[in-house]
């Protein structure tokens, strides 16, 4: 194998193969349009907040749909919003009365979704906040929308965590029990490092969540699931967010450690309808492309409206991401990282068998791309979007006064003008 990753508890196979899913930041919050965390940027107390509850009526929900468009990107997962921060269920959880099914949606609104994306084939991961905004016996921290109203701390000083963490495992348990294989649970997050503030309690941590048996719980009910590191306790995988690791993550040993970036297609996650500033198609395939060459995947987020449709703008790029892959997806497919130094403004992917080399060039250069100490390893090159062959030209040919190339140099003759995709794959056929 090309790449060879650290054994972890849950089955990470499948998912270091698939490397492209679909984050779905869907909730109540949609119907105020202005980002998931507006109870805490607005400082909104629940009474307020009930208003989004009682007018989120997605009468234009159709999962079929979603699945289809995360189908036709190119995406092979999908992780859905069970409970964000305001910890309004988007299921029919029989533990609290908060959930949607009590709401204008009338219906659990994750079990049509799941069968949905099942039926595209899609693996089905579940995001569960830790923290609970709503609940009564969660303890007001730093993090709290109303962490800045004394009278309002002071008064709701005397709640009962234990009950919360109850309240917490219960949740993941239905969860894991009612809506068959779960192949992913993205648990979001822990602050420990969060001090106490007078009457404001500490952040919270493995210890508050009682981690250990929370894992432990998730692992009995669903044998194989993997599971990422917000607990504060490292299991399958790192989640950086908004960020694009600078080199391949290893541990000691020097194996990759399995990762997937989380990013949004602007500074938000649920429905913003005033945001304007969208990452435009090719930025996401090169944002895609990078994470795979250092062995991670990409988990690209969609915010639905409060009607229940995925908005145009988002639909339209993702088409455009899915007409990429069509042509251009088996470097991505299956491959991870490689031990070649890819030319300027390239990055290599590699299979997993080691026998195909994938450069993707993010500009394109003037008729010749140069890869210094490749010339003996490569029997073949061609354009992945037609299959058309790329000359591999001997190195004393293109040399003369002005350009003087080492002999160990592979030199691939390419056309002038860029090929008509977003960004060009040349195929390389290892010599073996």
């Amino acid at each position: 194998m090309a790449f060879e990753y650290k054994d972890t508890p849950g089955d990470t196979e499948w998912f270091v193969h698939d490397r492209f899913g679909m984050f779905i930041h869907w909730g109540v919050y949609a119907a105020a349009g202005r980002h998931e965390w507006v109870k805490k940027y607005e400082a909104i107390p629940d009474e307020e907040y009930q208003k989004y509850f009682d007018h989120f009526d997605p009468d234009l929900y159709d999962p079929v749909v979603w699945a289809k468009l995360a189908k036709e990107a190119g995406m092979k997962y999908f992780v859905i919003t069970t409970k964000h921060h305001d910890g309004c269920c988007m299921f029919d959880n029989p533990l609290t009365d908060w959930k949607v099914t009590n709401g204008p949606a009338g219906r659990d609104l994750i079990a049509p979704m799941v069968e949905a994306f099942r039926n595209e084939g899609l693996k089905v991961g579940f995001y569960h906040s830790l923290i609970d905004w709503t609940h009564p016996e969660y303890t007001i921290d730093g993090h709290h929308p109303l962490c800045d109203d004394e009278e309002y701390v002071k008064a709701n000083q005397d709640r009962d965590w234990d009950k919360y963490v109850e309240y917490l495992h219960g949740s993941v348990c239905y969860l894991l029990t009612n809506y068959g294989k779960v192949d992913y649970l993205f648990f979001d997050y822990s602050y420990s490092q969060m001090p106490a503030k007078g009457l404001l309690a500490a952040g919270k941590g493995k210890d508050d969540w009682h981690s250990e048996e929370l894992i432990a719980l998730c692992r009995e009910l669903q044998p194989g699931i993997i599971i990422n590191d917000r607990t504060e306790i490292p299991q399958d995988l790192s989640t950086p967010e908004q960020v694009q690791p600078a080199e391949p993550l290893r541990n000691e040993d020097g194996k990759l450690l399995v990762w997937e970036s989380c990013q949004t297609f602007s500074g938000s996650w649920g429905y913003f309808r005033d945001q304007l500033d969208w990452k435009s198609p090719e930025l996401i395939i090169k944002m895609l492309i990078d994470g795979v060459s250092k062995g991670g995947n990409m988990l690209f987020n969609v915010g639905p409206n409060g009607r229940g449709e995925i908005e145009p703008r988002a639909v339209e790029r993702l088409k455009a991401v899915g007409e990429w892959f069509r042509v251009n997806g088996r470097s991505i497919y299956g491959c991870g990282p490689s031990e070649f130094t890819p030319p300027t403004d390239g990055r290599f992917t590699q299979n997993a068998a080691g026998d195909r080399l994938y450069l993707h060039m993010f500009s394109w250069p003037f008729k010749h791309i140069y890869i210094p100490g490749m010339a003996d390893r490569v029997e073949y090159a061609q354009l992945l979007d037609d299959g058309s062959e790329t000359k591999i030209m001997p190195a004393a040919k293109v040399s003369h006064g002005h350009n003087q190339v080492d002999e160990n140099t592979l030199v691939l003759e390419i056309p002038v003008q860029k090929p008509a995709v977003m960004v060009p794959v040349i195929e390389l056929f290892l010599k073996q």
